[in-house]
């Protein structure tokens, strides 16, 4: 256990300096540049500051409340991703009925900063969901950190994993579309975590289905967007209206819906020209314009089963790690 003495060596500051920013010290005048490096210090030396109270269980030996902290990749503002804002649904329901709570939601761009990352571990909870891809840096620290963790499609063998069957949602996509006489099919998506977007499950699975029919996967009509709209948007112009294929598959609701605005700007009919599938089966999708065929993933059951993975795990659960794969389904509608 490292000491705050050695954190103030390290920084090159005074001891009092190091309580002051850690208490955050307002009336205390400090550059920024002398405060990142008190906070990297700490970081660097997993320096934890003595607790002032410790939790106990509440009167008459009932068991604690456990506390449990989540961690999302959001490409946009927080809570602004109807995705995860349903499996973080899932997940609170289930955990309310199971004498836990979520004691702090944070994005990996939070805990970029140094300051934010100490000050969310300085207590550890007591089980963490990581939901989506993480940088191995983040995770081996949240490992160090929360004695039990689960993942939501995190790509971490080392934890339980709760995912949505990448391979079959792709597949009954290609399937859908061949099955109405689309062949000419493009791909819309974006990175997946780390991993570029050619590298990602659902690109492959598409690429790997439409080579057992026989389709071309034509390089032009794969577009990587970066999950943002306005990219989508660009690409389908720079394609241009005579370019197009006959059927997009685009891995995710959010994209497809910005497809489906590009193409009416482009006076494009869907799907007359052009039909889109996606995936996730977002509320909003019933409502575009046309309603939008897609994908369903079960969302708040993928939420509630890793907050129940996670309290068994807390609960004593030591078997080897798993991995519980989700089911999708067709949801037809009239894009396609």
């Amino acid at each position: 256990m490292s000491t705050i003495r050695e954190v103030a060596a390290l920084a090159g500051v005074s001891i009092s300096t190091v309580s002051r920013v850690m208490n955050n010290d307002s009336t205390y005048k400090i550059t920024e540049e002398t405060r990142d490096r008190v906070w990297k210090a700490i970081v660097d030396l997993n320096y934890k500051a003595p607790a002032s109270s410790r939790r106990s269980g509440s009167a008459g030996g009932a068991a604690a409340v456990r506390r449990i902290g989540c961690v999302i990749k959001l490409r946009g503002a927080k809570y602004s991703d109807p995705y995860y804002l349903s499996l973080l649904s899932g997940m609170e329901n289930y955990l309310n009925a199971h004498r836990a709570e979520v004691c702090f939601v944070r994005t990996w761009n939070e805990l970029a900063s140094s300051e934010v990352l100490l000050r969310t571990f300085s207590e550890p909870p007591d089980g963490l969901i990581l939901m989506s891809h993480a940088g191995q840096a983040p995770f081996r620290y949240a490992l160090s950190r929360v004695p039990h963790i689960v993942g939501i499609d995190s790509g971490f063998s080392e934890i339980d994993n709760i995912e949505y069957d990448h391979a079959q949602a792709a597949s009954t996509a290609v399937d859908t579309l061949v099955g109405k006489g689309y062949r000419d099919i493009g791909f819309i998506g974006g990175p997946e975590g780390e991993l570029p977007m050619r590298m990602c499950r659902r690109f492959h699975a598409f690429c790997g289905r439409m080579h057992d029919l026989g389709l071309p996967v034509r390089d032009e009509w794969v577009l990587d967007c970066g999950w943002n709209d306005a990219a989508c948007g660009r690409l389908l112009q720079e394609l241009g209206r005579e370019s197009l294929p006959r059927a997009f598959f685009v891995s995710s609701d959010l994209m497809a819906l910005a497809a489906l605005r590009a193409l009416a700007e482009m006076r494009v009919p869907v799907p007359g020209r052009v039909a889109v599938m996606g995936l996730t089966n977002l509320e909003m999708s019933r409502y575009s314009d046309p309603p939008l065929t897609t994908i369903d993933i079960p969302t708040e059951a993928m939420g509630a089963a890793a907050a129940r993975t996670l309290l068994e795990r807390i609960d004593g659960d030591g078997s080897l790690p798993r991995r519980i794969l989700f089911p999708t389904s067709l949801v037809m509608r009239e894009s396609v």
